[in-house]
């Protein structure tokens, strides 16, 4: 879908290109052909791919960490034009001052930043470790699920926002979502270089641009 003047997909590719701490971008996509088009656009603006199956995305994720032979894995997800740098380096950041003590880290248990600042960081070890133990269809669609609800298996960092925000809704599920964003991008000049706090500021000022979205309910990860 078009976000000012640009895929949404590109939009993220272009904030997540931005990050600090990382030395590689992969779209893992699916083996459907219905996600060719995912795969051309991935060649259109310069992003590496990766397909694996569609529903155990969990796998899919190994499959992509062993093919450009990562040590660390930063998961996002492609729904979130809004992603900041600045913070996604700073959980980043997190996890290697670990020096080793952390499985995962991340800003999303619990969530206290806006949902659509999602941002995951683990370990190889920790992902082959899930994929051979997870058995609940949730938990290979989710990639993550295992790892934090069995804090007894991992050793799990949080990272909180000073502010709690987690009712704001900042992703793209729904045409709603989609609009929310466009309003933002337009409002912030149509780039992509803003920064989340400028996207609170924006919403401080103009407090009704949060209820375009706010009835749209976000499932729970074993819900559907």
């Amino acid at each position: 879908m078009d976000l000012a003047g640009e895929t949404v997909l590109a939009r993220v590719f272009e904030r997540v290109s931005r990050f600090t701490l990382i030395d590689e971008v992969i779209v893992a996509t699916s083996e459907l052909r219905a996600d060719d088009g995912i795969v051309a656009e991935c060649a259109r603006i310069g992003a590496a791919t990766f397909r694996g199956s569609e529903s155990d995305v969990l796998a899919r994720f190994v499959g992509a960490a062993e093919a450009t032979g990562a040590d660390l894995c930063v998961r996002l997800t492609a729904d979130c034009p809004l992603l900041d740098p600045g913070v996604s380096d700073s959980i980043i950041s997190v996890f290697l001052e670990a020096d080793g003590g952390a499985d995962y880290a991340s800003n999303k248990i619990p969530q206290s930043f806006p949902r659509g600042l999602d941002t995951e960081v683990f370990s190889l070890e920790a992902l082959y470790r899930a994929a051979k133990e997870a058995r609940e269809p949730y938990e290979r669609t989710h990639v993550t699920a295992y790892m934090y609800r069995h804090p007894e298996r991992f050793s799990l960092i949080s990272v909180t926002s000073d502010v709690d925000r987690a009712d704001w809704r900042w992703t793209i599920d729904t045409a709603e979502d989609l609009e929310f964003v466009r309003q933002i991008y337009s409002r912030l000049g149509g780039v992509a270089d803003f920064s989340w706090h400028d996207v609170v500021a924006l919403l401080e000022e103009e407090p009704s641009l949060k209820w375009i979205n706010a009835g749209v309910k976000q499932k729970a990860v074993d819900e559907g």
